[in-house]
C-alpha cells in the first residue's frame, strides 16, 4: 500500500462524500445531495435534492458527530430504498411483478403512501440499529463473560472482547463481500473514492483520470466505523470490568460519545497527512481493501454523473429524471417513467403551461 497515493501532498480536501447503493451511487455536496443509478438499459437516473440547513450543534465538536452519525444511518438506508425502487421501476414489460404484502397495503392504508414509505424507513434504521448493537456490542462482552473465571485482569479481557469485536465485524465483510450484489456495491464504493481523489486533485472528472487514483480514501465511512471500534476498544478499558449488566449498560451509554470522537478523528484524518494520522489510519485503510473494488469506467460515469449533479450553483434546481454523463437532465422522452425537467415560474403560471 502506497499511502502517497492515497494522502496525496498536492490534493485539496473538500466536504464532498458518497456512498454506493445498489448499481449506483450517492454523493453529497455542499447543499444537495444526487442518487444515481445505472439502469438496465445503460441510461442513467439521478436524483437531486437539497439539504436541510445545519443547525448550530454542527459547531461543536463531538456532538457533531453524533448528530452526523445518526443522519447517515437515515440517508443510508433511504437512499438504498431509493435505488432498489428506481431499478424495479424501470425493470421493463417482462419483469416479475411482485404483490404488495399485507403489511405495505395496512400501512399504505392506515398512514397513506408517504407515511407508508417513512414508516418502513425509520423501522428499518432501528432494525438495523438493534442489530448492530446486538451482534458488535452485547455479543462481544457477553461472549467473553467466562474468562473471567480463568483471569481477573481486566486490561486482557477488555483488549479479548475489542479484538473479538473486530473480528466479528472482520468477518461480517468478508461474508457479505461473497454475495454478487454485495461485490457489485463495493465496485462503486471504489468509484465513489477515485472520483472524489480525482476532484480533489483538481483533474478534469473522466474515467481514465479516475483509474489513476486508489480506491482507499482517508476520510471512508469504512475508517470511521474502524474508529469505533478501536475508541470502543480504548474507552471501555477504562471503566474496569464489573458484572455483564452493568458492562452492557455501559456500552450502550457511550455509544454516542464513541461516534462523536471516532469522527472528529476522521475530519482529521481527512484534512491532514502527518505521520500520526497515516499510523491511524491504518486499520481502516486496509479494511476499506475488503469495502471497495476496482470499478469499471460504465461505473465510475455514474460516479462522476453524481458528482457534477452536486456542483452546481445554489440556486439551480433540484431534478429527478435520466441525465446525462456531466450530470444534467436529458429531454423527456419514451414511455416510461419520463424524468422532469427543472422548470422555473410560479405553480401558477407551470398550470397554464401544461
Amino acid at each position: 500500500m502506497d499511502l502517497k497515493k492515497i494522502f496525496l501532498k498536492d490534493a485539496c480536501p473538500t466536504k464532498i462524500g458518497g456512498q454506493a447503493v445498489l448499481d449506483g451511487i450517492m454523493m453529497k455536496g455542499e447543499d444537495r445531495t444526487a442518487v444515481a443509478v445505472r439502469l438496465p438499459n445503460k441510461d442513467i437516473h439521478i436524483k437531486t435534492e437539497k439539504l436541510k440547513e445545519p443547525g448550530k450543534w454542527v459547531k461543536i465538536p463531538v456532538l457533531r458527530g453524533v448528530g452526523v452519525f445518526a443522519g447517515s444511518l437515515v440517508t443510508g438506508t433511504k437512499t438504498l430504498m431509493y435505488s432498489a425502487e428506481v431499478l424495479e421501476s424501470y425493470e421493463g414489460p417482462d419483469a416479475v411483478e411482485y404483490e404488495e404484502d399485507k403489511l405495505s397495503l395496512w400501512l399504505e392504508k392506515k398512514f397513506g403512501e408517504k407515511g407508508a414509505w417513512n414508516v418502513m424507513l425509520y423501522s428499518s434504521v432501528v432494525i438495523a440499529l438493534l442489530m448492530t448493537v446486538g451482534i458488535f456490542i452485547i455479543l462481544p462482552t457477553a461472549a467473553v463473560n467466562w474468562l473471567g473465571h480463568f483471569t481477573q485482569n481486566e486490561v486482557t479481557l477488555n483488549l479479548v472482547e475489542g479484538l473479538l469485536r473486530i473480528v466479528l465485524f472482520v468477518l461480517y465483510i468478508l461474508l457479505i463481500s461473497k454475495m454478487p450484489d454485495i461485490q457489485t456495491v463495493f465496485r462503486y464504493h471504489g468509484a465513489e473514492h477515485k472520483c472524489i481523489h480525482c476532484f480533489e486533485n483538481g483533474l478534469e472528472l473522466n474515467p481514465a483520470n479516475c483509474q489513476s487514483f486508489y480506491t482507499l480514501h482517508p476520510r471512508c465511512g469504512t475508517s470511521f466505523l474502524m474508529f469505533v471500534m478501536v475508541i470502543s476498544l480504548i474507552l471501555f478499558s477504562l471503566l474496569g470490568w464489573p458484572n455483564l449488566f452493568w458492562r452492557i449498560v455501559s456500552r450502550l451509554l457511550l455509544i454516542p460519545v464513541i461516534a462523536g470522537l471516532s469522527y472528529e478523528l476522521l475530519r482529521w484524518a481527512g484534512r491532514s497527512d502527518n505521520l500520526a494520522v497515516k499510523i491511524l489510519s491504518m486499520p481502516g485503510l486496509y479494511l476499506q481493501k475488503l469495502t471497495t473494488a476496482e470499478p469499471t469506467d460504465e461505473q465510475l460515469e455514474v460516479a462522476i454523473a453524481a458528482m457534477k449533479a452536486v456542483m452546481v450553483t445554489p440556486e439551480m434546481p433540484c431534478f429527478e429524471g435520466l441525465c446525462g454523463k456531466d450530470g444534467k437532465p436529458l429531454k423527456q422522452e419514451g414511455p416510461e417513467r419520463l424524468p422532469e425537467e427543472p422548470r422555473g415560474g410560479t405553480e401558477e403560471q407551470r398550470k397554464k403551461e401544461e
